[in-house]
């Protein structure tokens, strides 16, 4: 059987979701972060080589890299469902999202992380820099959803799963506030409502409230 292991307040709530979506059958291991450093704990890093989540097995398999277990997860359980297919023609926008996941939002995300963390000054040119990115991507993604229901148009799919987790759960640790931008705001509403997402955080984070308001989230702290 299919066995996600899932780390929790982090990307690989993607896979709990996806699955979730697909009712397909799995087993969920769940690992809480330490509490020193918010790092993953050695038993979930031995899993694979690259130490970090998502992680899931299949029978001989152990695979790492969220969009790399999605598509593998979808090729061999989805029987379809979630993807848009290149006979249709939002086949592009539903690529282009798919990958602007883990290609674009989540390394300009992640870059904020790091300035905030070493202290460089909020004027300073690094500082500004990365949050100029981060406010074009959120403009983009703000503008597409202000026109469409989902990322690849009127059809929830797996863009939507891969995106989600770079407006919610990850400002838990690179914090910004979402105001002004209602369309995602309004798309997070239809995300929360979606009963695939409610199952999958009940299960993989029990008790976590998503992150989905315009507001700035109180970080994720480590506790000595």
């Amino acid at each position: 059987m299919l066995i996600v292991h899932h780390l929790q307040r982090s990307q690989s709530e993607r896979i709990v979701w996806l699955c979730e979506e697909l009712q397909i059958p799995y087993e969920l291991k769940n690992y809480a972060r330490r509490k020193d450093n918010l790092f993953a704990p050695p038993e979930y890093k031995s899993l694979h080589a690259t130490g970090t989540a998502p992680i899931i097995q299949d029978g001989s398999v152990t695979l790492a890299e969220s969009a790399a277990i999605a598509e593998y997860i979808l090729t061999k359980y989805g029987k379809g469902k979630l993807v848009i297919g290149p006979d249709q023609p939002n086949y592009a926008e539903y690529l282009y999202w798919f990958h602007a996941s883990n290609g674009s939002f989540q390394p300009s995300m992640g870059l904020g992380l790091i300035v905030e963390s070493s202290g460089i000054p909020a004027d300073h040119l690094t500082a500004q820099y990365v949050k100029r990115s981060r406010e074009k991507l959120l403009k983009m993604l703000d503008n597409r959803l202000k026109e469409n229901a989902w990322l690849a148009g009127d059809e929830f799919t797996a863009a939507d799963v891969m995106v989600v987790f770079t407006l919610s759960t990850m400002r838990l640790f690179t914090p910004y506030e979402l105001t002004g931008y209602d369309g995602i705001l309004a798309y997070l509403k239809r995300i929360g409502d979606r009963p695939g997402y409610k199952s999958a955080m009940e299960k993989g984070d029990p008790g976590f409230v998503p992150i989905f308001g315009a507001e700035v989230p109180e970080p994720l702290k480590r506790q000595t």
